[in-house]
């Protein structure tokens, strides 16, 4: 009798350790406190323009070592419209990303965009009313921003969206940030990422449209305020052939 209960016991231990390792949260839902000191402040940043509804301001990178660049926008609690493009060249425009929100103030943007390390300009152009300007910072990236979407993938775990298909990830309501990266393996880029908060409440989106979504992958920053129900949901608008893979990281 104790030779078998000896053995129930093991078996129990054992039961016990698969199950918690079938239950462990994949590795791209464990908050990375890496980049939870960078400096996203618009009004601290280098070369702050203020951009009116209807109008543009342009920032010249000339320097070729460098290729990611931190792009900042808020409001004073208006909602905000804009248009980010990379131009390379006088005629080339190989990235552009739109982007919405409710509150510029409590949900600004923040992205991180590539050059393909070549002499480029970005423009941030207003596309809202007259009555809602904006405050825009672009200036290379520094610290661990330098190097941000190349190391996301080696960290987290790829979320796989075919073109035409629709994805969500839940976000914990203890999460303050989110941090969510879209590229490809060099084909074309299509998609809109938004946060949703309650059912289909979108307050902030981004749409991206690039030729190469490996070298102009798209890094943005979500502020998640509030108590719960914030969702993340990717929508692949290119056609079936244009896969792209999502990274979702908590801050």
């Amino acid at each position: 009798h104790q030779a078998k209960m000896k053995v129930y016991a093991k078996v129990l231990m054992l039961c016990s350790v698969w199950g918690a390792s079938a239950f462990t949260a994949p590795s791209f839902s464990k908050p990375s406190t890496a980049l939870h000191s960078t400096n996203w402040d618009v009004s601290t940043l280098k070369d702050v323009a203020r951009v009116e509804g209807q109008s543009r301001r342009t920032w010249n990178f000339g320097d070729i070592t460098r290729e990611d660049v931190q792009v900042a926008m808020k409001t004073d609690g208006r909602p905000m419209k804009a248009e980010i493009q990379l131009w390379i060249g006088p005629d080339w425009t190989p990235f552009t990303v739109k982007t919405y929100c409710q509150d510029g103030k409590v949900r600004p943007v923040k992205a991180i965009i590539g050059t393909r390390n070549k002499a480029a300009q970005i423009e941030v152009r207003n596309t809202g009313a007259y009555e809602f300007p904006l405050n825009a910072a672009c200036q290379y990236a520094d610290g661990p921003l330098m190097d941000v979407r190349k190391t996301i993938p080696e960290t987290c775990e790829a979320i796989y969206v075919e073109g035409g298909a629709i994805k969500s990830k839940p976000i914990d309501p203890t999460v303050e940030q989110v941090a969510v990266l879209l590229n490809t393996d060099t084909r074309q880029l299509n998609a809109r990422v938004e946060l949703m908060n309650g059912p289909n409440n979108v307050k902030q989106d981004y749409e991206v449209f690039t030729n190469n979504g490996l070298l102009n992958s798209l890094y943005v920053v979500f502020d998640t305020p509030g108590t719960g129900g914030n969702t993340v949901r990717v929508r692949n608008l290119a056609p079936l052939e244009f896969p792209c893979r999502i990274y979702v990281q908590p801050l």
